[in-house]
């Protein structure tokens, strides 16, 4: 009998892509979405093949019956404690009282086993659900991709290519910065859904690249030569991004206020991949980090 993946978030881009990435793969896909989810993305799953039930993640009945028959729950939720520690709570017991022997949880990004707690408030919210999912009697499987590689077009102090310049911290020059595709990501998931034996952690990066290189790469695809920018020691700027949160209150109740994304620039600095599970599944192809700068140089263009 062919798998039958559950995906939670299937209307956001990752979890649309993980959907079609599970259904070119030949298995079926069931994914849960809110009465309020786009009724757009909930046709253009229907329309390729996807089963889509509608629950309300407190209805512990109707999560359970969601869940029956399911070889993987997928979790591709995304928020505050709301839905990180509590929608995602009840959607890993409902899986536990349906029997599914396998859940991903969404833990899609840096390495926050190798992080502090309290550098990151995002990856603090993901370290608490792992310890109710590490509680419960279940397969865990954690996909960290680093950063998604979309970030580089946004402009950030690593790459600005207003200013022409890679920021970089004191001792980081050469430091290898994980980036994975949100399709390579996908892909990587599908495949790690589908894999009874996948282990508790899979490391994947469409690419690792360090500031000095990056600086090289950018000067090539851009034509102008990018300065590296030494902003002092990462220390200094946890100091100062702390400040920055004190300072505000209602950024909390945000998922992404502006020093959560300064905390996923230290975050990048912090902790990489020392080894990667690229090669774990076969046919994959990873976007290269010249194919990604070409990318944003063409929409500049």
């Amino acid at each position: 009998m062919e798998d039958l993946i559950l995906v939670a978030g299937a209307t956001g881009d990752l979890g649309g892509k993980i959907c079609r990435s599970l259904r070119i793969k030949g298995a079926r896909v069931r994914a849960i979405v809110r009465e309020e989810s786009s009724s757009e993305k909930v046709v253009e799953l229907r329309e390729s093949g996807v089963e889509v039930i509608t629950v309300q993640f407190d209805d512990e009945k109707q999560l359970i019956a969601a869940c029956n028959g399911v070889s993987c729950v997928v979790s591709v939720l995304a928020g505050l404690s709301d839905v990180i520690i509590m929608a995602q709570s009840h959607l890993l017991h409902a899986a536990i009282k349906a029997g599914v022997p396998r859940f991903i949880p969404s833990d899609f990004c840096t390495d926050f086993t190798k992080i502090q707690t309290g550098e990151n408030r995002n990856f603090d919210l993901r370290r608490e659900f792992q310890a109710i999912l590490e509680a419960g009697n279940i397969r865990a499987t954690s996909i960290l991709n680093g950063a998604f590689a979309y970030v580089l077009q946004y402009g950030i102090p690593l790459l600005d290519t207003k200013s022409k310049s890679i920021t970089y911290y004191s001792g980081k020059a050469d430091w290898q910065i994980d980036f994975t595709t949100v399709e390579d990501t996908a892909a990587f998931t599908a495949c790690a859904a589908l894999d009874g034996n996948a282990p508790r952690f899979l490391r994947i990066a469409s690419f690792q690249i360090a500031p000095t290189k990056l600086a090289i790469l950018a000067e090539s695809i851009f034509g102008e030569a990018f300065e590296l920018n030494e902003q002092g020691t990462l220390e200094q700027f946890s100091a100062y991004i702390k400040i920055i949160r004190a300072g505000d209150p209602e950024g909390e109740k945000q998922l992404y206020p502006q020093w959560q994304q300064m905390q996923y620039l230290y975050s990048m600095f912090t902790a990489h991949h020392n080894a990667l599970d690229n090669d774990r599944y076969a046919g994959l192809i990873w976007q290269t980090a010249e194919t990604t700068l070409k990318g944003i140089n063409n929409k500049k263009a």
